[in-house]
This record gives C-alpha cells, structure tokens and sequence, in this order.
C-alpha cells in the first residue's frame, strides 16, 4: 500500500488540492482530504513535494522502438536489448502504457530501413507480446501501421489480428501527392534530406509509387471487421479530404491520426472521430511537413489526443506548454495524454484517470525550474518502479 500525499491530484474533473490518494494492490483504493485515510504499518507514505499526482500516460503512436532498434541504416541491435531499454527511457517520460507503432511497410525507394523488413518486423511484433508473460516495466501493445501498397503481408496482419497481437491498427498511405506529402516540393525536400538524388530521379520515385497497385476499399473493410470483431480500434492516418474521411469512416475507422489542416481536424471531431497530432508538433510550433499546427488545432477544440510520434519526451512538455503560453485548462491538457487515448483504444475502463477502483498508474511530476516539468515517481499496476530525487 502507498499513501501519496502533498500533491496536486489531476482527476477527470480538475485539480485537487489537499487530498491523499490511496493505492493497494493494483488499484486505487481512495482519494480523500488530507488526514483522512487512517495510516497503517503495511502503508508507505510517498511525498509529492508539492507537485501534481497524475494518470500515467498513454501513447498511441510512436515508432521510437525503430529508432532504438536501428538508430543508423547499418545498425541492428538485438531487438531485447532494445525494448528493454527502451521501457526504459519511457517510464522517465511518464509512458506507463506504449502502443509501438511499427511499420509494416514496403520499399519506398529511398531510406533504407533494415527493422522493417517483414521479418524483423515479426520479431519485435513476438517480442512485445512476450512482455505480457515476462518481467517488463511498462504496459506494451502493438500498434500495426499498415501500408496500404503492402500487399505482400495481407495475410501476416490477418494472422497477428487472429493471434490477439493487434491492439491498434491504422491503414497508411504515404503515396506523394496526397495525405502527408499533398505538397510534392515538401516530399522532394524530404527524400533529397535521406539520399542524394537527382531530379530525374526523384520524378522517377513519385511516379512509381502514384502507379503502385494498392489494397481495394474491400480488402481493408476485410481486415477492418476482423479488428472490429476484437474490438480492436481502427484508425486513418493524415486525412487531407471530406471524402477520405466519409471512406474512412465508412469501415468503422475510430480515431483519425494527424489530420492535415483545420478544416479536416474540426470536420473529423464532428463525425465524432477522436483526432490525434503529435506532441513533438506542439514543441517545435508547428508540422515538419507544413500540416498542421497542434497547438492551433488544441486552441480550436479540435484535437482529442496527443502522441509522442517520434520524441517521447515531447507528451508531457506539450501538455504543460499548452496550459502556460496557450492558456489552456491544465486538467483538460493531461486528458489529450491520459483519459482520451485510453477512449479511443477501448482502454478506458480501467486506465486513463485518477479514479477510486481503476488500476493505479501514476505519475509524481515536480518542476524543477518553473517551465521544466520532470517525472519523480511512477507507479504501474499499484507497483512503485520508479522514484527520481533531484539534487542541488
């Protein structure tokens, strides 16, 4: 049993001030004021200096475990030594639960990646389900990002969703002139960024893959129901039309991942979609690929989730950015990262919120200097495995 006390608790509704918070087991057993929860030999106290008890996060999409994985195009490290050190790094961010979104990707022509090759692929996909079995610190799932020109490894994906090793599933299309890469002289800056190309070449590659055979509407409603069977979430990604997301839509699509402009982010919350940027977006004030900006979409109301995208240490920075130069709610900041994505994934029952019964993750966030946020403590299934203690 832990008794936190001296803290700000983030709950679903606002910020509390001169409560305790009970955990036993792995849930938490009660929130009240301060003095009121009888102490017990079996209990220890932790001290939050004063800083805000929170939810732990929940990141939808990254793909930072490629990066650990393969950090340069000829370097391959074992893939245990990388997602053990990778939960790592997460629980010093605050991630207590990561949906790794790996690619399941065919060649683009340029950047050679070798962790996505199918095989490599597979085997991070067979170690994030082993975790579940193992000891391990932080709540890993598998996010499958599924390049609709992939058709090679249709059945590969049918067969993970049949193994239960799906737990998000989002359709891709990074094909040049649409979605991400709608301006063609921001995708020509981006590959003349990884290779060293001339312009015919580069003319060639667009007109590759704008001819490329792609996954029929019927394949992906295939594979869509079979998600939906589970009650796996779906999501699209970089919806750039009224069209593609009437599409999207159309095969039960939840949760429509970095919208290109205004316009799509605010028509995808009316079709009750939950809309996702990327938290290193916030940081840096704006896309790296001209779209749009989160910190504009957060202040329009129209952005339901932050995620860490590439930098996990960008979802708790961007929430309190958001709250102190955006003038936004702090408790309905920490919802983008908490209690929205745990929505979207069907996860919401049990985690997400600061809330007598659910599971206890939780996170102690101190400042360290009055815009610098850092994590001290965090707890994952009422387990303390972190306490960070700062010195001057």
């Amino acid at each position: 049993m832990y008794l936190i006390t001296n803290g700000i608790i983030i709950t679903e509704e606002t910020l509390l001030e001169g409560f305790d918070l009970l955990v036993k087991g792995d849930r938490i057993e009660k929130i009240a004021r301060r003095g009121e929860i009888m102490l017990d030999s079996k209990m220890e106290v932790i001290d939050a200096g004063g800083g805000y008890v929170s939810p732990g996060f929940i990141d939808i999409h990254s793909d930072y475990i490629e990066h650990m994985t393969a950090p340069r195009p000829t370097s391959l490290f074992d893939f245990r030594l990388s997602l053990i050190e990778t939960e790592k790094e997460l629980i010093s961010h605050g991630i207590t639960t990561m949906f790794h979104s790996l690619s399941i990707f065919k060649s683009a022509d340029y950047k050679y990646r070798p962790i996505r090759e199918p095989e490599n692929v597979q085997k991070l996909i067979d170690l994030i389900d082993q975790t579940h079995k193992s000891k391990h610190l932080v709540r890993h799932r598998f996010h499958a990002r599924f390049e609709i020109d992939n058709l090679d490894e249709t059945d590969n994906l049918k067969r993970y969703i049949t193994e239960e090793k799906v737990h998000l599933i989002s359709f891709m299309d990074h094909t040049p002139g649409q979605g991400q890469y709608r301006d063609l002289e921001v995708y020509k800056k981006t590959i003349r960024g990884y290779d060293d190309l001339t312009d015919e070449g580069i003319e060639q590659i667009i007109a590759n893959h704008q001819t490329k055979p792609i996954m029929t509407i019927e394949g992906i409603k295939e594979i869509a129901q079979m998600a939906k069977d589970r009650n796996i979430a779906i999501a699209s990604h970089d919806d750039d039309s009224l069209e593609k997301l009437d599409l999207v839509e159309s095969f039960g699509t939840a949760i429509s991942e970095f919208p290109i402009t205004l316009e799509i982010a605010k028509k995808a919350k009316e079709k009750g979609l939950f809309t996702v940027a990327g938290a290193p977006n916030v940081i840096l004030g704006g896309s790296h690929s001209g779209n749009l900006s989160a910190a504009e979409a957060v202040q329009h109301e129209c952005i339901d989730i932050l995620c860490s995208d590439y930098y996990p240490a960008a979802m708790l920075h961007a929430v309190f950015q958001l709250a102190g130069q955006c003038g936004k709610n702090l408790a309905d900041m920490f919802k983008l990262v908490t209690l929205h994505p745990a929505k979207a994934v069907n996860m919401d029952g049990e985690f997400g919120s600061i809330k007598e019964g659910k599971k206890a993750d939780i996170l102690i966030i101190e400042k360290i200097e009055p815009d610098f946020p850092v994590i001290t403590a965090v707890w994952v299934d009422g387990k303390l495995i972190q306490k960070t203690n700062y010195r001057i």
